[in-house]
């Protein structure tokens, strides 16, 4: 059987290409001996503008609003044409049995796979593509269990509404709210009420008054005792005057051990938190590096919302703690298929652990410290956060 594989830029396909045998360089594809392997440039077609539905929207007016596109158009940017046409025929060829969609695991890949595949008129059978890690491993396990790309019309549905209610949000909002104050004013499904957070909160602190307090400290043989707060002052004086010149007897003392619990593992949010806490990235930063970072084949896949791993990945997960911290923790504590939707928890991968041995004297056993450019000793470690156990 021949395939054709589709996937969502050069880095990935070439990975694929090398695991499943298509070594021949062809004009905007690989080819081997079953299979072909493209790839669509990230998001290579996008709703159309106003203008596109009625020319009357090239000019802004209040009273043409709201723009409610009765049939949803999709448009190829200028600078990808060329490589669509590429995809478009690869698409239409009948020599293949089935095509893959091999774009990212997950709703934007979903949507970036089919608006190419529905634009260029494809009837081949769809099968998808579905791994967390860019190891070669990770893929040939992918290609050998392959699902049937009809169990996520749920997912390429989710996509498509999303970017429906960014387009209608977008579109005219930003053109109503500009009309009605006489400047641009770009309004967002989540730029929006994000910046209306943000604005709350420094109202807050700006309008933030200082209200005092008052408490009363009793100290003695390295014990100190303190009342709770009080709002006047007249109080705390009464309360010191009666405790002036007493004596105070300590009835007991008990010392209790207390355990603090591993933190859970990374998700894309918390890792992006943490990176900004440490390093001060932005949310936008951090999946650049961590999305490069995973085409590198160093982590997993980062567009996750789960910090736990599921029952079978325990093997693994022991392995790169015993590597990392020469320990095997309470691994079941991150454990929870339940808690597992599309993908597990961020980890870096047993290929980055075997790296770490050999590539940089700088990457210490506890950590695996990724930096946003090159070591001195010119390693293939990118990055710049610390995946932490």
């Amino acid at each position: 059987m021949k395939y054709l594989v589709i996937a969502e830029k050069p880095s990935v396909a070439l990975s694929i290409s090398k695991v499943i045998g298509a070594y021949k360089h062809e004009d905007g594809y690989l080819e081997g001996g079953d299979c072909v392997v493209s790839w669509c440039l990230g998001h290579l077609a996008e709703y159309a503008a106003p203008e596109y539905y009625d020319e009357r929207y090239k000019s802004w007016r209040f009273n043409d609003l709201p723009i409610l596109p009765e049939e949803w158009k999709l448009l190829v940017s200028e600078d990808k044409k060329a490589h669509f046409n590429i995809l478009r025929k690869l698409l239409r060829i009948k020599d293949f049995d089935y095509v893959v969609n091999a774009c990212d695991a997950g709703r934007e890949g979903e949507a970036i796979f089919r608006r190419v595949y529905g634009l260029a008129g494809s009837k081949l059978p769809v099968k998808r593509l579905w791994i967390s890690s860019m190891e070669d491993a990770a893929i040939q396990q992918g290609f050998d269990s392959l699902k049937d790309g009809a169990e996520y019309d749920n997912l390429f549905a989710a996509s498509e509404c999303r970017a429906k209610a960014d387009w209608l949000i977008g579109m005219n909002g930003t053109r109503a709210f500009t009309k009605k104050y006489g400047r641009r004013q770009t309004i967002g499904r989540v730029q929006t009420p994000t910046l209306a957070m943000l604005t709350e909160r420094q109202n807050k602190i700006q309008n933030f008054v200082k209200e005092p307090y008052y408490k009363v400290e009793i100290t003695g043989n390295g014990i100190v005792a303190e009342s709770e707060r009080m709002a006047q002052e007249q109080d705390a004086d009464t309360m010191q005057a009666a405790c002036d010149g007493q004596c105070a007897v300590v009835g007991s003392i008990e010392h209790k051990r207390k355990e603090q619990s591993a933190p859970k593992l990374y998700d894309l949010t918390t890792l992006q938190r943490e990176a900004n806490r440490y390093y001060g990235f932005t949310a936008s930063q951090t999946l650049k590096i961590v999305q490069e970072l995973y085409e590198e084949k160093l982590v997993t896949y980062p567009r996750t919302d789960s910090q736990y791993i599921t029952e079978d990945m325990q093997q693994t997960m022991t392995a790169l703690l015993k590597h990392y911290s020469g320990e095997v923790g309470k691994v079941e504590q991150v454990v929870n298929n339940k808690k597992v939707t599309d993908h597990h928890a961020i980890l870096p991968t047993l290929e980055a652990a075997s790296e770490s041995q050999t590539a940089c004297p700088g990457i210490k056993k506890r950590s695996l410290l990724l930096s946003s450019g090159r070591c001195s000793r010119q390693c293939s470690h990118r990055i710049s956060m610390k995946m932490f156990w």
